[in-house]
């Protein structure tokens, strides 16, 4: 390893001032998601299920904002997890010409992912109550019931229609998978009260969070963006233009003003 010696902070100052001048330069990032969708035990059942097929399986999965993670209270578990395999069993997929709701994936490497997400839940106990083929680069909606830590489908993000359900035992069981996560862009949470919906939404580690709706929502007035994993910095609105212009200071004074000296 070479050494730099410095001798001065002046010399110090002139470099860093020269290569920020260069090269250092201020960018916003918008990147992946692993979006929780929480279903507490006094929600909604129909409600977050119509959240969740929409959040889950909109542009095949491929939406950075896409629900990757259905956290469900085991109180309500069964009769959602009914529900939602039930709804996503019955959406069309195939060629995007015809009358389907899920068309092709990106690539069918993408597509190939999708199965070896699946192959590997499955072979650590985890079960597809809906789906589970692919044709090609079309794979169908697929829910797998049961993912645990340690799965693939648990951590990474799919970006496509394979999506885990992770039963939990109560509210702080569930922030805390929800927040299991090194990325932390959108996140929904569902509940009829909504007091403790807003004070689970804010325990939840992401940028943005809607209460009782998908996790797929956007508007361009709205301060987009996330942490952790998931970005840096806001788009939309008044913080979009915060993020691309400097702040200045100019003031008007007094020129007769006093001084102490």
């Amino acid at each position: 390893m070479k050494r730099v010696n410095f001798t001065g902070s002046t010399r110090v100052g002139r470099i860093i001032a020269e290569l920020a001048g260069r090269h250092l330069k201020p960018v916003l990032l918008e990147l992946g998601g692993k979006a929780p969708l929480v279903v507490l035990d006094d929600a909604d059942v129909d409600a977050a299920v119509n959240a969740a097929v929409f959040g889950a399986f909109m542009n095949q999965g491929q939406i950075c904002m896409s629900t990757e993670r259905i956290i469900v209270d085991n109180a309500i578990a069964d009769a959602f997890v009914t529900k939602l395999a039930e709804r996503a069993a019955h959406l069309p997929a195939g060629d995007p010409r015809g009358h389907v709701v899920l068309g092709s994936l990106i690539d069918e490497r993408a597509a190939q992912r999708m199965e070896k997400f699946i192959a590997d839940a499955t072979a650590k106990g985890g079960g597809i109550v809906a789906g589970g083929k692919r044709n090609g680069s079309v794979v169908e909606a697929t829910v797998i019931d049961n993912v645990r830590a340690g799965m693939r489908i648990y951590d990474e993000e799919s970006f496509g229609p394979v999506k885990p359900i992770i039963r939990v035992a109560g509210e702080d069981e569930a922030v805390r998978i929800a927040n299991d996560t090194g990325y932390g862009l959108s996140s929904a949470v569902f509940s009829q009260n909504v007091q403790r919906a807003m004070n689970v939404a804010s325990r939840l580690e992401t940028g943005i969070c809607h209460i009782n709706g998908p996790t797929v929502h956007d508007e361009a007035q709205m301060p987009f963006g996330g942490v952790k994993g998931s970005g840096y910095g806001r788009f939309g609105g008044e913080a979009a233009i915060d993020e691309f212009t400097d702040l200045r200071w100019i003031t008007i004074e007094d020129p007769k003003q006093h001084y102490p000296f």
